[in-house]
């Protein structure tokens, strides 16, 4: 040992105090902008992500035409997922126009499992496809293309990972608006995202256990089906009565969990299929609840 001189004991004091000052800034408590001063040293143990949906659409138009529209008008998506997309460095590659942080223009007036105004907290997903085909043999729907499901699975299940967003909050944009909307159609591969670990489905041996001994045609009571789909999101009335509005509800589950028929009739298959949903993801709401149990916090 030797003992340190008076010059190199303050050098030394000075090193020591620099190196407090700079593990003082890198943890810092406070954020200086400009006006005033923000102190950050406390966190709320309350607080959740903004995105807590996902939605899904069809664009309707080319990739083209939509990247120009989704930019420059009125409606906005974060992300297009082309239907023949790019590979780069052996990935496909996705447009991103809005950053997640950011609310985008996609989902309009909507409502899914007490939350309305759902741009405020989603993240819309914009698939490039033509939707309905009109031709003289009737009604037809254009495909998604493998390529395109490939991109559109891997970009969900990052988002859905992420943010934590439960099987039941990944939707459609006609299940969250179905006096109006009818996107992504009935040929949305929903059980292709569900097998990838996005969005939910009903397991089929549940369903075929209470279709046991059932037609599947059968009317089932209208009011009992409005309130199993009032549980599981949709805004729906419970009135029994089976008016337009409701048969529109009726069709849009249809068209996400049974799509080859959606014609908005109340019967058995489409109420097992309902029960499946709510056995298995919502096991523990009361029977007589219009909403699921996390629902009613709002946006």
């Amino acid at each position: 040992m030797f003992a340190l001189t008076p010059s190199l004991a303050r050098v030394r004091l000075v090193f020591a105090f620099l190196a407090l000052l700079l593990a003082a800034c890198s943890t810092s408590t406070s954020i200086d902008r400009g006006t005033y001063v923000a102190d950050t040293r406390y966190h709320a143990q309350n607080v959740d992500s903004r995105v807590r949906f996902l939605v899904m659409h069809y664009t309707e138009i080319d990739e083209r035409r939509s990247i120009q529209v989704l930019t420059t008008e009125g409606v906005s998506a974060h992300y297009v997922v082309p239907d023949a997309p790019q590979i780069r460095n052996g990935e496909p590659v996705v447009w991103q126009l809005v950053p997640e942080s950011q609310r985008a223009w996609h989902a309009g007036t909507s409502s899914w499992q007490g939350t309305t105004e759902l741009n405020a907290a989603s993240i819309g997903i914009e698939n490039v496809n033509l939707g309905p085909i009109d031709t003289p043999q009737g009604r037809g729907w254009q495909p998604y293309p493998p390529a395109q499901v490939d991109a559109l699975i891997r970009l969900s299940k990052d988002i859905v990972t992420r943010y934590a967003i439960a099987p039941t909050r990944v939707v459609g944009h006609s299940d969250i608006a179905p006096q109006r909307k009818i996107d992504p159609g009935p040929l949305f591969p929903w059980k292709q995202l569900y097998d990838a670990g996005v969005g939910a489905w009903p397991d089929a041996a549940t369903v075929e256990h209470d279709l046991a001994g059932r037609d599947p045609h059968a009317p089932v009571d209208v009011q009992s089906l409005q309130q199993k789909l009032a549980r599981y999101g949709y805004d729906v009335a419970t009135d029994g009565v089976l008016d337009e509005r409701t048969r529109r509800v009726f069709a849009a589950f249809q068209m996400h969990f049974r799509p080859a028929d959606y014609s908005g009739h109340a019967d058995a298959e489409t109420d097992a299929i309902a029960q499946a949903l709510l056995d298995k993801y919502m096991p523990t709401a009361a029977s007589s609840a219009t909403v699921a149990p996390d629902a009613q916090r709002g946006p």
